[in-house]
């Protein structure tokens, strides 16, 4: 046997015998350029029980070897010539995509502490030291198994407990979702005697998200928060938000809180649905020139979501007939967005909207029920 190298394989046996099947499928990669240590050492894991074992002398080919193999532990040479074991660490440690880190152990007979140091602080796990002793490469090789398939298993239970919440999570959401939907739909009866209105400002507002160029899933998010953005108007009394005639000054303030209390009855949400539905409710009345309520925004510092909102709500309530007023004809308001636009809304988003209308993007009955 080659100078340096342990001796005693009949010694392995009990080091293994209490290692349960599952941590002898290990899989070990060696790296070291000397091809006798190589041997030695897959023998002696053999012996042991490992089956999954792979050697590598080359050093420069020990990341491709990683990537393919997926080892559990790796048994890598400090000195080797080309590549250090310094410069293979690294590169391992750069590439590697696992969730738990994969332990090295550094093979050395140097006793340099601060070589040592070093390797620990690019994350080295341990050393064995040559000459090897046979139960102490053993014994190291399967405290390392034993750690990485306890963390593995931790791992794996945390993600399972993250998906449970995530699950739980979503329905309470989609619950609070539900009855936020409803109370502005008991909220739009006051003013739409069909209640369909909040249904059809979502439907339009998810195509016009499209048609502004927002990819599918940020449509269908806007799609879904649209419908609460007049949820505010449940604070309004009814003698405002059914008069036939004009409102006085005061009256049109107190409409005008609607946006400020619905962002209030949204605000605090944690998913990204409610966090939208409440800039929707909060900014869908600013216009484009800053003249619109509650904030004075103006242009581009109005959400996105809010200035699609602004067009779709204006386009639907005009169109449909209210205790108030009757319809407006389509054509008739498709021109009254065009006049305003660059004024009271986005021009970008007037355009898409009145492209999309003409081309026969209105909702139908069914899809806004």
């Amino acid at each position: 046997m080659p100078s340096g190298l342990t001796t005693g394989l009949a010694a392995t046996g009990p080091a293994w015998d209490v290692v349960p099947p599952a941590l002898a499928s290990g899989r070990v990669l060696i790296i070291d350029d000397n091809k006798a240590i190589l041997a030695v050492l897959t023998r002696l894991l053999q012996h042991a029980g490992l089956t999954a074992i792979q050697t590598v002398s080359d050093a420069a080919e020990a990341v491709a070897a990683y990537q393919e193999f997926h080892p559990d532990l790796v048994l890598l040479d400090l000195h080797m010539p080309g590549l250090s074991g310094f410069e293979v660490l690294e590169r391992l440690q750069a590439r590697s995509q696992e969730v738990v880190k994969v332990p090295v152990v550094m093979l050395t007979g140097d006793q340099d502490q601060r070589n040592r140091t070093r390797a620990l602080a690019m994350g080295a796990s341990d050393f064995l030291n040559k000459p090897f002793d046979s139960m102490e490469v053993l014994l190291r090789v399967r405290a390392r198994l034993e750690t990485r398939s306890l963390e593995l298993r931790l791992a794996e239970h945390n993600q399972e407990l993250e998906a449970r919440v995530a699950s739980r999570t979503r329905e309470l959401e989609e619950s609070q979702l539900e009855m936020l939907q409803r109370l502005a739909g008991a909220a739009e009866l006051r003013d739409d005697e069909t209640g369909q209105h909040t249904q059809r400002v979502g439907a339009m507002a998810g195509r016009l998200a499209l048609a502004a160029g927002l990819p599918p899933e940020r449509a269908d998010l806007i799609a879904r928060a649209a419908p609460l953005h007049d949820i505010g108007k449940i604070g309004v009394p009814d003698a405002i938000l059914r008069k036939p005639g004009k409102l006085t000054p005061e009256e049109f303030a107190e409409m005008r809180t609607h946006a400020a209390v619905g962002a209030r009855i949204l605000s605090g949400g944690h998913s990204e649905l409610m966090q939208l539905a409440e800039r929707i409710a909060h900014y869908h009345h600013e216009r484009w020139d800053g003249a619109g309520y509650p904030c004075r925004l103006s242009g581009e510092a109005i959400p996105l979501e809010a200035r699609i909102v602004a067009v779709v709500d204006f386009f639907d309530a005009l169109t449909h007939e209210r205790p108030y007023r009757g319809a407006v004809p389509v054509d008739r308001t498709l021109a009254m967005i065009a006049e305003v636009s660059g004024a009271h809304f986005d021009p970008a988003i007037a355009r898409a909207f009145i492209q999309m209308i003409r081309s026969g993007g209105q909702p139908t009955c069914e899809e806004a029920a």
